[in-house]
């Protein structure tokens, strides 16, 4: 995140069990491979043997295990990854021991095994085997136990003050070290690295849990946002807050911030980037202090012509001294509050260094972003989602994964953003994820064709009429965990052993018994492990013990899978960016009874589409609109058009700016006409959560009209975009926000009732209905549409009686 720090990072923090570990003790990462000279191998039947292996481990302290259930085998070493450098490595997951994971002590600190290296007065540790400037009275070979290793602060003598060691200074023999205590409630600057336990606010509230929607709504999800640690009901600072707050237990009191005091240790080292800046410009310390258009930045700490909590004493940390442009909140890139009364705030120019874009640099991908041809080292589209979903982290990154896979490392991989690129040419396109659990999955994409296909793949039109579940047919959704199709060959042609069969293969990990419910009743591919390559099976070969299988994508044949991939651009609506033709295929155009367009639409079902009920306000009768599908343009002349009368109009009864049409007849389903997927029951969408929004409005003059458009933005939490600068309260709980803060991107005039949609799990959801905002593309004024996911049983209810 351009932040570089020391091994302070976790100064006052604990390393918790991240994403959750099937062994105690331990912590889990997926994908994970760590070399080590001093390691022994084992054949083992579970993880919780190799475990075992390891707690007992005599030839050397096991600080960590390699475990590869496929092929169970285990593998002990004596280091982790606060010492040596993770490999990417499928099919295999590493397991660290907590205790050797803590930047913190327990007591006295007699079982701290962190990094921490420098003393109180920062003087550089001497190494434990080292006889120079110091000869040392504890070594590894008289206190084995001790775990004195390379140079970091250790208490082998029990010291009553905690950690030391021996400096490298020959006028200081030794000195104690500046370890936090692992049970003290205090936060370093404004606390986005806190951990702890404290979980009422600063006027007694107690905290609801981060996991749980009631009595508050949110989009803080702790499954979606694992690196901010939204553990139980604990204070945290997902959102560089001034300090840790949290949602409360109180129906009337929404949130609040936490009463936690600040540590009394020096807070992280920061290497300074004064020239240019990385990512979103954290660590920028240099002087410019004019915004892009040239505005005066006001002092961070006056209050005159803007008043702010982003102050020097807020954002102890942030080096907010002048009027210099900083980035103390998270922002997407360094800004200040300027001294023009008429503009609050704006983003300043400042040089990146390199040649990486800024994070919010308009997207239009190239037209082949849809597949890769060979393994993909020359892919170069915009795709940035696993095969499993998840979020791929910056290449220019270093959390939640350290690597080597740079843009100075490997200057013609075109390692920009988090785009799914192949640096090392293995096998397909890839990415580290930013669930600290998973280091890296292959990204959601297909090779290329080897020739064009001229037929088209059909859908099912009704549910009803098809009794095969898509993960019964012989296609697979995402990285195929749900498959239970019929196929029972290996990519290179040879058969599947049966699931409960021993030979020519014995194993245990994988069984129709210990996997109830993961289809292994006979010899078909199946994914039980969630091999992020997809299913697999035991094979017949005696020299190959497992082998993946090839199962098409079903792409095209469920909701919210278009046979022709979007471009998904960060372009602009106002100002924006062409959408591939039919990429969009629920997009429907609501007309008057004469065709003139003046609404947006999302299909969600063959003879239901989903509109805003403003969009209606013109006449309450069904005979005064009709529905276009499968059109590309305004002008609606393609042979795929499908023009539908209305049966009935459907508003919500509440009064909320949603609103469904029952078609006269059921829409065709096919490759150019397809519904969207609805989301779960009361799901809020993750705040950053990248979404798009499509239409034929207002383009202000920018090009493009007539023609579907596209924009993507990111979700802005309500508890953010109710603040008094932004829509300062107006946005109901079963609303929500998208755009972008700075303004320029936004929906318009013309868009009204069409589909917000989110890419998750491999499908696009529709999340909301494009609903109000105050102008289009205003700085400070994101668009607010109405929450589907509010309104699910409505509409559910409203299909099945209607």
């Amino acid at each position: 995140m351009g932040l570089l720090y020391t091994a302070a990072f976790l100064l006052g923090a604990l390393i918790c069990t991240v994403g959750g570990s099937d062994v105690e003790g331990y912590s889990k990462t997926e994908g994970a491979w760590i070399l080590s000279l001093n390691k022994r191998t084992y054949s083992v039947n579970t993880v919780a043997e190799c475990a075992t292996k390891c707690n007992t481990e005599t030839s050397f302290t096991c600080k960590s295990f390699i475990y590869n259930e496929k092929d169970q085998e285990c593998w002990t070493a004596a280091v982790n990854s606060k010492t040596h450098s993770v490999f990417r490595r499928s099919t295999i997951a590493l397991y660290e021991r907590n205790a050797y994971l803590l930047e913190c002590v327990n007591g006295i600190g007699t079982d701290y095994r962190g990094t921490k290296s420098k003393t109180n007065s920062g003087k550089i540790c001497q190494r434990w085997d080292s006889s120079y400037p110091h000869r040392p009275n504890f070594t590894p070979q008289s206190n084995p136990r001790a775990d004195l290793d390379s140079n970091f602060c250790r208490n082998p003598d029990g010291d009553s003050n905690g950690p030391w060691c021996y400096t490298t200074d020959a006028n200081t023999r030794w000195e104690h070290c500046n370890v936090p205590s692992c049970s003290e409630e205090c936060i370093v600057c404004n606390g986005v690295n806190y951990r702890g336990k404290i979980s009422t606010t600063e006027n007694g509230f107690t905290c609801q849990r981060w996991d749980s929607q009631k009595p508050h709504n949110h989009g803080y999800n702790p499954s979606t946002l694992p690196q901010k640690y939204l553990e139980e009901n604990y204070c945290r600072n997902p959102d560089g807050d001034p300090r840790p707050w949290c949602f409360t237990t109180s129906p009337s009191k929404r949130w609040e911030f936490c009463s936690i005091p600040r540590c009394t240790t020096e807070p992280p080292t920061i290497i300074p980037e004064v020239d240019c800046v990385t990512n979103q410009g954290l660590a920028y310390r240099g002087t410019i202090a004019v915004t892009e258009t040239g505005k005066t930045c006001q002092s961070w700490s006056a209050q005159t012509p803007q008043t702010h909590n982003r102050t020097p004493q807020n954002y102890p940390c942030k080096d907010l001294d002048n009027n210099y442009c900083r980035n103390p909140d998270n922002e997407r890139r360094p800004w200040c509050y300027t001294t023009d009364p008429a503009t609050r705030w704006e983003y300043c120019n400042v040089t990146r260094c390199g040649n990486e874009a800024a994070p919010d640099d308009p997207v239009i991908p190239p037209d082949t972003e849809n597949c890769y041809e060979g393994n993909g080292s020359n892919y170069r589209g915009i795709t940035s989602e696993t095969i499993s979903g998840k979020k791929c982290q910056r290449w220019s990154s270093m959390t939640p994964h350290k690597h080597d896979k740079t843009q100075e490392a490997f200057p013609n991989a075109d390692l920009r953003r988090n785009w799914c690129r192949n640096p090392d040419g293995d096998q397909a396109p890839w990415c580290y994820t930013t669930d600290p659990a998973v280091r890296w999955e292959y990204c959601n994409l297909e090779k290329c064709p080897t020739k064009p296909s001229g037929t088209t793949r059909p859908i099912q039109q009704e549910p009803s009429t098809n009794t095969q579940t898509p993960a019964e047919r012989d296609c697979k959704t995402g990285n195929g965990e749900t498959y239970r199709g019929p196929t029972s060959v290996t990519v290179l042609g040879v058969t599947c052993q049966a699931w409960s069969a021993q030979t020519p293969h014995q194993h245990s990990s994988f069984t129709p018994e210990t996997h109830p419910t993961k289809g292994l009743e006979g010899n078909s591919c199946r994914n039980p492990d969630g091999d992020v390559n997809g299913p697999w099976c035991y094979t017949t070969d005696r020299n190959k013990k497992w082998d993946y299988c090839q199962i098409s994508d079903c792409a095209g044949l469920e909701c919210g899978t278009p046979v022709v991939k979007p471009k998904r651009c960060f372009g602009r609506i106002v100002g924006g960016c062409v959408s591939k033709p039919h990429s969009w295929p629920w997009q429907i155009s609501l007309r008057t009874s004469n065709g003139i367009h003046f609404c947006g639409g999302t299909l969600i079902h063959p003879q239901w589409v989903l509109t805003a009920t403003h969009c209606l306000e013109r006449s309450s009768r069904p005979s005064a609109y009709k529905v276009l599908l499968g059109v590309h343009t305004e002008l609606a002349t393609e042979p795929s058009k499908q023009e539908m009368r209305l049966e009935k109009i459907v508003k919500e009864p509440n009064g909320a700016d949603i609103a469904l049409l029952k078609l006269e007849r059921p829409a065709l389903i096919n490759e150019k006409v397809q519904p969207a997927c609805l989301p779960e029951k009361d799901y809020i969408v993750p705040s950053g959560t990248e979404c798009y929004v499509t239409g034929w409005g207002e383009t202000q003059g920018t090009g493009g009209d007539g023609t579907l458009k596209e924009t993507g933005f990111p979700v802005i939490e309500n508890r953010v975009c109710n603040r008094p600068a932004y829509l300062n309260g107006r946005v109901k709980d079963h609303e929500m926000c998208a755009g972008n803060i700075e303004g320029g991107t936004d929906s318009c005039q013309g868009d009204s009732g069409g589909p917000l949609v989110c890419y998750a799990q491999n499908r696009f959801v529709v999340q909301g209905v494009t609903s109000w905002g105050l102008g289009c593309a205003n700085a400070m004024k994101p668009g607010v549409y109405a929450r589907v996911s509010k309104f699910v049983d409505w509409i559910d209810r409203t299909i099945k009686t209607n």
